[in-house]
């Protein structure tokens, strides 16, 4: 970053009124120097001490740090009207609609509906039937503080009873409740530790709805304590009697690391285990016949080396298709008979120029989302993959679920959930015999207006020679004079794609002259399973490389300029945050990480860091640890480089990603820091990783995000552009 001249300083000070200088230290932290070594290869590590979350002196570095940080955010001249803004745009959104669930003759969803603070589980009769919704559960009444949410739930086949996870404080570490769904009556029965950050949850029941399959996490001396968040495994537990009483079915022979998804065929006879070899993206697949004559054993379909990413059961239950990338990096679909096995199965949609994500079956009709490098597109096909027809969604949206409706037997009609960069979500409901779609009731308004805005496709070229696409959302008439604030965004990894999505809120940066970018960059599944697998383990640099020439990118065009470009990302894309600011501290003016990874030689050690050892690799293995450590932003921090103003953000109830991780790169930063620009940690008591928390939370940490953006971008109110 280049050095400031005298009268640029001066310029900045008479700006006081309008922008904030960094006017106090940030609060010392003592240095404990703890020395590990790592295949010949010794490493120091100053602020191990700070990994200890409950330790007193922890705790008072941690209050110093959120004391500091609220001076300095607070004392910004317009923070506050922005939180007040913000409150006042979230009261007037519309409801909306998630993870639907079909049974016959209803539909359940949870529900988002501010001034609420969690969303709460629903019925209706139909998609566009709003006068029939009634509540299921809302667990704004359970806590009215927005402490208890909603992890995730299944209906029962008849759709009289429903199984809901709830945890508190946005741990995710969840409960498993019991609710009568025309009454919102919960029943006596209550299962603990069916899910946690490490490996998720699930259940699905019998075809009598009077039992239910569900995970479990090992209880206190069931295993050593190190142990009790993995070795997930399935149970079976009868409604009406003790959880004591629950028998174990499967999982002594799953991996330490699996995470264990369950799913029940339309007639309940079937109920399948998807399971995930931690995070990596390798699943194997079991399947238990309940009609069997032993009919506790379940029969493995496939290994993790088959490379299957997904099943789901046919209508008729007879078949599972498999969406496979086997010699098919961008997806291929294969229907498998049940009483077979993956030998007997056969490609029925070979692998084409898009990626396919999701598949859902109907009676007559195979339904499969695709991914075109960002935007998707939904086709149609017979049973045999035959007979192939796009369905007509709108242009450059995203596709998020696909529901088959089945409130006849023959029902061919499908809801799926599209959205975009300019418009709310919407659930579209399309009927096969017309193939026609049409916007149901369960469709957002926006409280505010995105007509101006435009939306462009451009291709930044990496390091390598990789083109890698970035879409760029900006007020019509922007010039591209390299003076335009800029926000710029990425993920990267676990073959999770950034596809394109709504958001209200950041109408606050368009109303204030600011560009906004999304990179679609390696270690996401944007162009298929190769595009993730040369974004992981060893290959995880190619991820910060394609960020850094998005940026540049981005500045070569004119859309923005160093001193005016901001970098944001959250959990793995906390990870691609921390690799930026250290391989590139004069590229960006400001970083926001939320929740982040920062030392990658520690990260495996804790519960769900284990998880994320077939995703970034281990220090155990000397290739891996190599690549780990030149890219492990805690240990590239430099004495007295001039890094750029980074704000971390973390919950300390967070499962998925230890906080510890954002108090010792915050310490190792403010120590090395040679420029004055601020280096601040935000640490929430009442929230987690994100999921579960609480809408005020929600506002307050935007709130504090835009006010710091807005500050060290030198980005005026609206009204002062």
């Amino acid at each position: 970053m280049k050095k400031r001249s005298p009268r640029i300083w001066a310029h900045l000070i008479a700006m006081a009124s309008s922008f904030s200088i960094v006017s106090a230290e940030p609060p010392a932290t003592v240095r404990k120097a703890v020395i590990d070594e790592y295949h010949g290869t010794k490493v120091i590590d100053d602020y191990r001490w700070l990994e200890e979350g409950n330790d007193p002196a922890v705790k008072s570095w941690s209050v110093a740090e959120n004391t500091h940080t609220r001076a300095y955010l607070d004392a910004l001249p317009d923070r506050a009207a922005i939180e007040a803004r913000l409150t006042e745009l979230f009261a007037k959104d519309s409801p909306s609609y998630g993870m639907l669930a079909a049974r016959p003759g209803r539909i359940f969803a949870l529900k988002f509906q501010p001034p609420k603070q969690q969303r709460i589980l629903v019925s209706l009769a139909s998609a566009d039937d709003r006068g029939s919704e009634k509540p299921v559960v809302d667990p704004n009444e359970i806590e009215p503080k927005g402490q208890v949410a909603i992890d995730w739930y299944v209906p029962s086949a008849d759709g009289k009873l429903v199984a809901v996870c709830l945890s508190k404080h946005g741990s995710e570490e969840g409960t498993l409740y019991f609710y009568n769904t025309e009454t919102g009556q919960a029943l006596a029965d209550s299962i603990a530790r069916v899910q946690y950050p490490t490996g998720g949850g699930s259940a699905a029941w019998s075809p009598d709805s009077q039992s239910i399959y569900y995970t479990r996490y090992p209880r206190a001396g069931e295993k050593p304590e190190a142990d009790l968040n993995f070795y997930q495994q399935i149970y079976l537990h009868k409604l009406g009697t003790p959880e004591s009483a629950d028998t174990y079915a499967a999982g002594k022979d799953f991996p330490r690391i699996a995470e264990i998804e369950l799913a029940a065929s339309l007639d309940g006879r079937w109920i399948l285990a998807s399971v995930a070899n931690g995070d990596g993206g390798q699943f194997s697949h079991h399947l238990l016949d309940l009609k069997a004559t032993d009919r506790g054993a379940w029969r493995q379909l496939t290994r993790f080396e088959d490379a299957v990413k997904e099943a789901a059961f046919g209508r008729d239950g007879t078949a599972l298709y498999l969406r496979s990338v086997k010699d098919a990096p961008r997806g291929k679909v294969l229907r498998m008979p049940l009483d077979g096995g993956l030998k007997e199965a056969e490609v029925i949609v070979p692998e084409s120029g898009v990626v396919i994500e999701a598949l859902a079956p109907g009676a007559s009709f195979l339904f499969v989302a695709d991914l075109v490098g960002g935007p998707s597109q939904v086709r149609r096909f017979d049973l045999n993959g035959k007979n192939g027809k796009e369905v007509p969604i709108p242009a450059n949206s995203a596709v998020t679920q696909l529901v088959t409706l089945n409130d006849t037997p023959g029902d061919e009609r499908l809801l799926f959930r599209e959205t975009s960069f300019t418009e709310p979500d919407a659930w579209y409901l399309y009927k096969a015999d017309k193939n026609a779609v049409k916007k149901t009731a369960l469709a957002k308004s926006s409280p505010v207006d995105f007509s101006d805005i435009e939306v462009t496709r451009e291709f930044a070229v990496s390091k390598d020679g990789t083109k890698v696409p970035i879409s760029i959302l900006y007020r019509r008439g922007t010039k591209l004079d390299g003076n335009n604030p800029l926000l710029l965004y990425a993920y990267g990894g676990y073959g999770i794609s950034m596809r394109p999505g709504f958001n209200f809120t950041r109408r606050l940066l368009f109303d204030r002259g600011m560009v906004y970018a999304v990179a679609n960059i390696r270690g996401g599944g944007e162009y298929g399973e190769q595009w993730h697998l040369s974004g992981n383990l060893t290959k995880k640099q190619n991820v910060f490389d394609d960020f850094a020439s998005c940026a540049r990118h981005l500045i070569e065009r004119g859309y923005t300029r160093s001193e005016k470009l901001a970098v944001e990302g959250g959990s793995n894309g906390g990870l691609l945050m921390g690799a930026f600011l250290t391989q590139n501290p004069a590229l960006a003016r400001a970083v926001v990480s939320h929740v982040g990874i920062y030392d990658m030689l520690r990260v495996e050690l804790d519960p769900n860091g284990a998880f994320n050892v077939t995703e970034f690799g281990s220090v155990k293995d000397p290739v891996q640890f190599k690549a780990l450590y030149s890219y492990s932003p805690y240990q590239q921090v430099v004495d007295k480089t001039k890094y750029p103003a980074v704000f971390f953000l973390a919950g300390e109830n967070d499962g998925r990603v230890n906080p510890s991780n954002s108090r010792k790169m915050t310490a190792r930063l403010q120590a090395a820091t040679g420029s004055t620009y601020p280096i601040l940690l935000r640490l929430s008591s009442g929230s987690g990783h994100g999921m579960g928390t609480a809408l005020t939370e929600k506002i307050k940490q935007d709130a504090d995000v835009f006010a710091f953006l807005f500050d060290q971008l030198q980005v005026r109110p609206a009204a002062a552009q």
